[in-house]
């Protein structure tokens, strides 16, 4: 397990991380359409906490994006990097999920994030904060709408709604179960919706979460409880 510090000059109030995002913004890449869902590699990324111990574990979970097998995955620890404030989660993972996927022993190709991307009050979520600073291709899959509305889609797996901030589209409700509650994805970087969609299917093909986030969520679950950081 790679043990991360805290990177010199990281933002530690509200205004700071506020002007980060505003300057990394307009970095992010629309107009890609993404690696073809079932090629190549996918990864999950995702944390858990140690709130008394001020100790957060990333884990990066590689698998073959065709069979969904293990290809590898790694995991990081640290300390919390940034306070507790919504809109601004990223900045107390990112140290340490970078350090996570520096680690892996392969490309990662595609990230998905358990959370979002543009569907964030800035349109910058963890998972377009994430993509800008690699380059890699990144999308969001939530398990909560967040502030956004939404018109429940179709109750068959597959069926899909826009996710609203006013009249503006920043990403889909996508049922993943039959008549089970759908997952709210949305584009990070360098993927675009329909393709940021078409993968979570793909991701999907016996739970409601993608197994990405399922391999790297029950990982940095295990190493927390081992770590002595």
């Amino acid at each position: 397990m790679t043990t991360v510090r805290i990177p010199a000059g990281w933002p530690a109030t509200e205004e700071q991380a506020l002007a980060v995002q505003d300057e990394l913004r307009s970095r992010v890449v629309l107009d890609e359409s993404g690696p073809p869902p079932g090629t190549g590699r996918v990864t999950g990324v995702d944390v858990a906490y140690d709130d008394e111990r001020d100790v957060v574990v990333a884990a990066a979970v590689v698998l073959d994006a065709a069979t969904l097998d293990v290809v590898a995955e790694t995991t990081a620890t640290g300390q919390v990097s940034f306070p507790y404030v919504p809109g601004l989660l990223a900045f107390r993972e990112i140290p340490t999920v970078l350090a996570a996927l520096d680690a892996l022993p392969c490309d990662p190709g595609l990230v998905v994030c358990d959370g979002y991307g543009l569907a964030h009050p800035r349109r910058f979520g963890l998972a377009a904060h994430l993509g800008v600073l690699t380059g890699l291709a990144t999308i969001g899959v939530a398990k909560n709408p967040f502030t956004f509305t939404y018109d429940d889609p179709g109750t068959a797996r597959g069926s899909a709604s826009p996710l609203l901030a006013g009249t503006e589209e920043v990403g889909r409700a996508l049922r993943t179960r039959d008549g089970v509650k759908p997952v709210f994805v949305s584009v990070g970087h360098r993927v675009d919706l329909d393709n940021a969609c078409a993968h979570t299917l793909a991701l999907t093909p016996s739970y409601r979460l993608p197994e990405t986030t399922r391999r790297a969520d029950s990982l940095c679950r295990r190493a927390l409880r081992t770590t002595t950081a």
